[in-house]
């Protein structure tokens, strides 16, 4: 009777302890967060940064690249694995922003987010801060953004929501 017992104690301990892995989608999801604009002072003077902030999950845990893709040769789609799209609030209607001929476009390089073990899934919430040289360059913006992983699996894309810039001229 003990020994049944000891083995129905065990049983119970071994189910409750190892708890079902959540199972997510191998394509990445970004949700923004926030977007919160303040002045830094850095070698130049006062600089206007924007943090922005978003969730994202990988059910294969393959989110950020490696240096080694660090090659001037390379197609920005693969040195980079998030890419913004400005758009600029104008008359009252949002257009989407010619980036070209900025001097710092608005594509960023996550590293390598690993994670140990058998479960790969990955979430959590990426910073990215994003300087503003020129304030008198917009009134009023919005940033539409997207997060690509290692396989080139594209997350959706998602939205921030108005950056108003008139109180920081």
């Amino acid at each position: 009777m003990k020994r049944l017992a000891y083995i129905l104690i065990v049983s119970a301990l071994i189910l409750t302890g190892c708890p079902t892995p959540q199972v997510l989608p191998d394509i990445p999801r970004v949700e923004f967060r926030s977007f919160i604009l303040s002045e830094k002072t850095g070698d130049l003077g006062k600089i206007l940064t924007g943090e922005l902030t978003f969730y994202f999950e990988d059910g294969d845990g393959d989110i950020g690249f490696h240096a080694s893709l660090d090659s001037l040769s390379q197609p920005d789609s693969v040195k980079y694995n998030l890419f913004l799209t400005l758009h600029e609030k104008v008359n009252g209607t949002y257009r989407t922003v010619d980036t070209s001929e900025l001097e710092t476009k608005p594509f960023y390089r996550i590293p390598p987010l690993d994670r140990e073990g058998q479960n790969k899934t990955l979430k959590g919430e990426i910073d990215v801060e994003i300087e503003y040289y020129n304030r008198k360059e917009y009134d009023t913006l919005r940033y539409s953004f997207y997060l690509l992983d290692r396989a080139y699996n594209r997350s959706n894309t998602d939205t921030t929501t108005e950056i108003i810039f008139t109180d920081w001229k």
